[in-house]
């Protein structure tokens, strides 16, 4: 008996010891690379500690002292922080990485992730949405050669990428496959050809179910519709993620909405880009975080993002009613020429209303809307302009001004100033709110570059670091990394990244806290952000020194339903 129980202290002690010098048993085989002299914030929201970070084969293979260890390549941090690399959680590049894989955009600010597919996702595909859609392709000039989210992540990992890439499936693209744009409800057979494609595409490895409610068609779907796609989802270990029917007047009745899909379909709820939209909701983000602390007390397993700007960005064709969008662009450019339609569309816009998003209700004026990404070559002079001052140029009262705008390119983006500075900080600060871009990629070269995006396409992460870590003081570094790492992976399941620890996937990011900004702004956006002075995805330097390698390391991240 006691030796046995001598035998097992032994063995214990044994296990401890081996514990103990793992760290400098990894030292005796070489890294690739060996970060030292950092602040390591792990992204847990602890605060930093010093060590060494060792990483092998694309993973962080031990933290601690290194010293000893042989390497390929040593890079000294000298007290600037090291963190894991951030992850964007909406992020729409689904196109952009076609067309410049390395993303500059993206990496230049420290994102080595990207969650993409918001509403209408780049897959499943047929004939009739891409002939629909054909402007947008033609603008990138991109030939759509996929169908299903398999083809199109083959492509991707056969040209190569930047980044880390995972997306959720759209239910307006489910609804256009099975319904086209019209404004109509699916028959029980339709339904099950729906739930069918989500399967397919969770089984394909997406990563949940996504809705973007304000843009036709997505309006005209029910909310049982969504919960039974949602569901579909849920069975794969998806997750339901939202831009939510209403941001502005119904903000309560669309969070109850999107509590319901996810109490309903069993799975959890993301609430995109949260925020309160319109002059005559400022001031009522308290309702919304008091919201979402009761569902969350009551266990629902709801958390929102937030890109943390008083602008938003979205399709110049949400001014207009969602009734007027029925059957496509085509219709709505149609409707827009008509005297009587168009004076009935008028009408709406001018009666304020809880029915639908009403944004020309939300903005003290003509000049809140600034003309960003246009598809027609013709308007590209229009970019950067403000609706007051396109109004002013043609001599057009200025809600005429928005629909022969839209008749001549019914696809284009602005830039709305909606919403208060208080109402946007106190989301962000939230425990359960991440960040997100909500722009895709982009680049000051090449066609992108011709673009006149919303600044958060450059600038997001390095301004809540500059704006609301440095300055404001409304955030702490290390929770603002946090909701930059940890808390996004944590929700979208990616259990190999988000956080700094031996066996996690290398993706990683250095810089000085107190040099890193933005650059870009609403009138000059196409600006990268500085003081990011290496990014590693999976273990490759995407930045070096500060400056882009070329490099395309990044991954397709696939969800819990993928079947190879």
């Amino acid at each position: 008996m006691k030796v046995h129980k001598l035998k097992m202290l032994l063995g214990i002690g044994l296990l401890f010891a081996a514990s103990l010098v793992s760290p400098a048993q990894s030292a005796t085989s070489t890294f690739d690379l060996v970060i030292t002299n950092g602040h390591i914030i792990d992204g847990t929201g602890s605060p930093w500690y010093s060590g060494d970070v060792g990483i092998r084969d694309g993973r962080i293979a031990a933290i601690g002292n290194l010293a000893a260890a042989s390497r390929k390549r040593t890079i000294d941090a000298a007290g600037k922080v090291v963190a894991p690399g951030f992850i964007d959680m909406l992020g729409q590049s689904e196109l952009s990485i076609l067309v410049e894989p390395r993303l500059p955009s993206k990496i230049y600010q420290g994102i080595t992730t990207e969650i993409t597919g918001e509403g209408g996702s780049i897959a499943p595909l047929n004939e009739a949405i891409i002939q629909a859609d054909r402007l947008g392709y033609d603008h990138y000039h991109i030939a759509p050669d996929w169908r299903t989210f398999r083809q199109y992540f083959a492509r991707l990992e056969k040209q190569g990428m930047g980044i880390n890439l995972a997306s959720y499936v759209g239910a307006t693209q489910v609804r256009r496959m099975v319904l086209g744009d019209d404004n109509k409800q699916p028959t029980p057979e339709q339904l099950e050809q729906m739930k069918a494609l989500v399967r397919d595409a969770m089984k394909d490895g997406t990563v949940g179910v996504s809705t973007a409610l304000e843009y036709a068609p997505a309006p005209y779907a029910k909310t049982e519709e969504l919960i039974a796609l949602a569901a579909e989802g849920g069975k794969f270990g998806g997750i339901y993620s939202t831009h939510m029917r209403d941001e502005s007047n119904s903000i309560l009745e669309a969070i109850d909405e999107a509590l319901r899909i996810g109490r309903e379909a069993h799975v959890p709820v993301e609430i995109w880009h949260i925020k309160v939209a319109g002059k005559n909701n400022w001031g009522r983000m308290p309702e919304v975080v008091a919201k979402i602390d009761a569902a969350r007390v009551a266990g629902a397993d709801v958390t929102a993002d937030t890109y943390a700007y008083t602008a938003w960005f979205n399709d110049f064709s949400a001014f207009v009613p969602p009734w007027a969008h029925d059957g496509g662009a085509a219709k709505l450019v149609e409707r827009l020429k008509d005297p009587t339609t168009r004076e009935r569309i008028r009408k709406d816009m001018l009666t304020p209303s809880n029915d639908w998003d009403n944004e020309w209700q939300e903005i003290p004026g003509p000049e809140a809307i600034m003309i960003g990404v246009v598809q027609n070559p013709k308007m590209l002079p229009l970019q950067g302009k403000r609706l007051s001052e396109i109004a002013k140029l043609w001599n057009k009262d200025p809600i005429d001004a928005i629909f022969d705008f839209l008749i001549d390119d019914p696809y284009a983006g602005v830039a709305v100033f909606g919403m208060s500075q208080p109402d946007v900080t106190l989301a962000l600060q939230q425990p359960w709110v991440a960040i997100d871009n909500d722009s895709s990629g982009t680049s000051p070269e090449g066609i992108l570059g011709q673009e006149h995006p919303h600044p958060r396409a450059y600038g997001t992460f390095p301004r809540i670091l500059r704006k609301y870590v440095r300055e404001d003081k409304a955030l702490t570094l290390e929770d603002a990394i946090r909701k930059m790492s940890a808390l996004p992976a944590q929700r979208l399941r990616l259990t190999d990244r988000g956080v700094l620890k031996a066996g996690m996937w290398a993706d990683v990011v250095i810089f000085d806290p107190a040099t890193v900004r933005d650059l870009a702004t609403f009138d000059n956006p196409n600006q990268l952000s500085e003081g990011m002075d290496y990014v590693l995805v999976n273990g490759v330097p995407v930045i070096d020194q500060s400056k882009m390698t070329g490099a395309l390391p990044g991954k397709v991240l696939r969800g819990a339903g993928y079947v190879p």
